[in-house]
């Protein structure tokens, strides 16, 4: 019986685990939106709470134990510069959890869980990137190009020494 034992087991040891919501809640703060399973996004979501929490406290203490459970010190540094003054007027809440349907390969239920007030950055990431990629393509399309009329060129040029 499981009475009074609440929270997720997510199918690992206790380290790893801890381990896996760790890393989850250090993406979370540094992408603003991460892709996972369902179940993990509903475990992580008290935890990236907290730490937003302890953003908007800013003192050293608090600094000191988002530093001692996040991952990388970058993702301390966003969580107390950007992150948490977004939502200094809001008692709570600070995430979503978007159900983006099932794994191909074994039929996991994946969710998106994001940041709300993310959207503008993630707008500009991904124009960034579309951006990028139209550059490349263009890149490509001359060079294509260029390359066909070197072809031509030279099948010119092989006719004329054949005539």
């Amino acid at each position: 019986m499981r009475h009074r034992n609440a929270g997720f087991k997510l199918g690992r040891n206790t380290s790893h685990r801890r381990a896996l919501l760790r890393n989850l809640t250090t993406s979370v703060i540094i992408e603003d939106r991460v892709e996972t399973t369902l179940t993990k996004a509903k475990a992580v979501r008290p935890l990236v709470e907290k730490m937003i929490t302890l953003g908007k406290k800013g003192d050293l203490h608090s600094r000191r134990q988002a530093l001692s459970f996040l991952m990388t010190d970058k993702s301390v540094e966003r969580l107390f510069d950007t992150v948490a003054p977004r939502y200094g007027d809001r008692a709570g809440g600070y995430l979503r959890i978007v159900r983006t349907g099932f794994r191909k390969g074994d039929g996991g239920e994946k969710a998106f869980i994001e940041l709300l007030g993310a959207e503008k950055q993630l707008d500009a990431k991904r124009q960034k990137r579309d951006d990028i990629k139209a550059k490349k393509r263009a890149d490509l399309e001359k060079q294509l190009e260029e390359s066909k009329t070197e072809e031509i060129k030279e099948v010119k040029e092989i006719k004329e020494e054949a005539a």
